[in-house]
């Protein structure tokens, strides 16, 4: 039960920051220093810039900050997760959570090790700021997050972020047996 809740993701997170940091490292390879590579004209390009700021650009230079709202935010991600109950109705909700971490920590490694987050896309069309992999991650995450907290789950679905649960009349809910389950294994650990 274990390696299935926390395992399978660890992996996930593994092969998507490798893949994050591939597209990066390829990135500096061919493209630093060199002409934008055109892949449609007037659209779509591929272009090295070093980002010392946030998303899209914001706030350059404050690379402290950005420490700690990452860690911050990796941490809030963590502790979600492991509140997210294992039944298979909130198999979806965990997707996001998984793709939005690997995404921070893509840039946090970028942020550690270079003082610099690698981008490289650009939507030359619309000057969209240029982005990378990981970028994509946290998007497309907090997107799918959206789409699930308005058509899939409701308020009701998120009593499990509170520590006690309890019924519609205030009293203690009786938990299911998965649930005790799981509380009880965590204890352990």
């Amino acid at each position: 039960m274990k390696l299935k809740k926390y395992g399978i993701p660890v992996i996930t997170v593994i092969l998507l920051c490798a893949l994050d940091q591939l597209t990066k490292h390829l990135a500096v390879l061919y493209l630093k220093d060199s002409d934008p590579l055109v892949l449609w004209d007037g659209v779509f390009e591929l272009q090295y810039v070093e980002n010392r700021g946030a998303a899209f650009g914001i706030f350059q230079g404050h690379q402290t900050a950005f420490f700690i709202l990452t860690v911050a935010v990796a941490a809030l991600l963590v502790w979600f997760y492991i509140k997210i109950p294992s039944q298979r109705q909130y198999f979806l909700l965990k997707i996001p959570v998984v793709v939005c971490f690997t995404g921070a920590i893509g840039n946090f490694i970028d942020r550690v090790s270079q003082g610099y987050v690698v981008d490289f896309f650009y939507f030359k069309l619309i000057d969209f700021p240029v982005f990378n992999v990981a970028d994509i991650y946290i998007t497309c995450s907090a997107v799918f997050f959206v789409i699930l907290f308005l058509f899939k789950y409701k308020e009701d679905d998120f009593t499990f972020l509170s520590r006690r649960k309890e019924t519609d009349n205030g009293a203690p809910a009786h938990e299911t047996p998965e649930e005790s389950e799981d509380e009880r294994s965590s204890d352990n650990n």
